[in-house]
Protein backbone atom coordinates (compact mmCIF):
# COMPACT_ATOMS: atom_id res chain seq x y z
CA UNK A 1 0.00 0.00 0.00
CA UNK A 2 1.29 3.36 -0.94
CA UNK A 3 -0.07 7.15 -0.78
CA UNK A 4 0.03 9.00 -3.76
CA UNK A 5 -0.14 12.48 -4.38
CA UNK A 6 -0.54 14.58 -7.27
CA UNK A 7 0.28 18.59 -7.79
CA UNK A 8 -1.18 19.36 -11.60
CA UNK A 9 -0.77 22.38 -13.55
CA UNK A 10 2.44 23.74 -12.41
CA UNK A 11 3.86 26.31 -13.85
CA UNK A 12 7.56 25.42 -14.22
CA UNK A 13 8.67 22.98 -17.08
CA UNK A 14 8.53 19.97 -16.14
CA UNK A 15 12.39 19.27 -18.04
CA UNK A 16 13.59 21.79 -14.97
CA UNK A 17 11.27 20.04 -12.53
CA UNK A 18 13.40 16.67 -13.45
CA UNK A 19 16.34 17.95 -12.10
CA UNK A 20 15.39 18.18 -8.67
CA UNK A 21 12.84 14.77 -8.75
CA UNK A 22 16.05 13.26 -9.47
CA UNK A 23 17.85 14.26 -6.52
CA UNK A 24 15.45 13.05 -3.62
CA UNK A 25 14.18 9.90 -5.66
CA UNK A 26 14.44 6.58 -3.79
CA UNK A 27 15.56 8.81 -0.40
CA UNK A 28 13.66 8.60 3.43
CA UNK A 29 11.22 11.54 3.77
CA UNK A 30 13.01 13.37 6.28
CA UNK A 31 16.26 12.94 3.86
CA UNK A 32 14.50 14.49 0.83
CA UNK A 33 13.33 17.32 2.85
CA UNK A 34 16.54 17.81 4.12
CA UNK A 35 18.07 18.20 0.39
CA UNK A 36 15.45 20.17 -1.45
CA UNK A 37 15.68 22.77 1.67
CA UNK A 38 19.38 23.31 0.92
CA UNK A 39 18.85 23.02 -2.84
CA UNK A 40 19.37 25.71 -4.78
CA UNK A 41 15.99 25.58 -7.31
CA UNK A 42 14.29 27.31 -4.66
CA UNK A 43 10.41 27.42 -6.42
CA UNK A 44 10.39 23.65 -7.19
CA UNK A 45 11.99 22.97 -4.08
CA UNK A 46 8.97 24.49 -1.84
CA UNK A 47 6.56 23.12 -4.34
CA UNK A 48 7.78 19.15 -3.76
CA UNK A 49 8.11 20.34 -0.54
CA UNK A 50 4.68 20.97 0.29
CA UNK A 51 3.76 17.74 -1.90
CA UNK A 52 5.42 15.45 0.04
CA UNK A 53 4.04 17.19 3.66
CA UNK A 54 0.73 16.78 2.12
CA UNK A 55 2.03 12.79 1.21
CA UNK A 56 3.05 12.94 4.79
CA UNK A 57 -0.13 14.26 6.54
CA UNK A 58 -2.27 11.78 4.82
CA UNK A 59 -0.02 8.72 6.04
CA UNK A 60 -0.19 10.06 9.69
CA UNK A 61 -4.35 10.29 9.48
CA UNK A 62 -4.64 6.89 8.02
CA UNK A 63 -2.16 5.58 10.69
CA UNK A 64 -1.11 2.62 8.58
CA UNK A 65 2.28 4.02 8.22
CA UNK A 66 4.84 4.38 9.89
CA UNK A 67 6.21 7.63 9.08
CA UNK A 68 9.87 7.70 10.03
CA UNK A 69 10.24 4.96 7.51
CA UNK A 70 8.45 6.33 4.67
CA UNK A 71 10.55 6.55 1.30
CA UNK A 72 9.73 8.13 -1.90
CA UNK A 73 9.58 5.17 -3.95
CA UNK A 74 8.63 6.83 -7.43
CA UNK A 75 8.73 10.81 -8.38
CA UNK A 76 7.89 12.01 -11.84
CA UNK A 77 7.12 15.08 -13.44
CA UNK A 78 5.15 14.80 -16.47
CA UNK A 79 4.48 17.69 -19.46
CA UNK A 80 1.01 19.39 -18.87
CA UNK A 81 -0.72 22.19 -21.36
CA UNK A 82 1.77 24.74 -22.81
CA UNK A 83 0.36 28.65 -23.10
CA UNK A 84 1.12 29.71 -25.94
CA UNK A 85 1.75 33.55 -26.29
CA UNK A 86 2.79 36.05 -28.43
CA UNK A 87 6.17 38.48 -28.14
CA UNK A 88 6.49 41.44 -30.79
CA UNK A 89 9.39 41.70 -32.94
CA UNK A 90 10.68 43.94 -35.40
CA UNK A 91 9.00 44.76 -39.14
CA UNK A 92 5.52 43.32 -37.52
CA UNK A 93 6.62 40.02 -36.78
CA UNK A 94 5.59 37.46 -33.73
CA UNK A 95 7.20 35.04 -32.35
CA UNK A 96 5.33 32.64 -30.14
CA UNK A 97 6.40 31.72 -26.67
CA UNK A 98 5.58 28.88 -24.75
CA UNK A 99 4.93 28.72 -21.13
CA UNK A 100 5.37 25.03 -20.40
CA UNK A 101 3.39 23.47 -16.94
CA UNK A 102 3.71 20.78 -15.50
CA UNK A 103 2.42 17.38 -13.62
CA UNK A 104 4.26 16.50 -10.33
CA UNK A 105 3.30 13.07 -8.86
CA UNK A 106 4.89 11.20 -5.82
CA UNK A 107 4.28 7.97 -4.46
CA UNK A 108 5.45 6.93 -0.85
CA UNK A 109 5.93 3.46 0.56
CA UNK A 110 7.30 1.99 3.56
CA UNK A 111 11.29 0.64 3.39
Amino acid sequence: MSVIVKNRMVQIAPRKIRLVCDLIRKKKASEAMKILRFCEKREIAIVLTKLINSGLAIASESGKYDLDNLVISRIFADEGPTMKRIQARAQGRAYRIRKRTGHITVELNEA
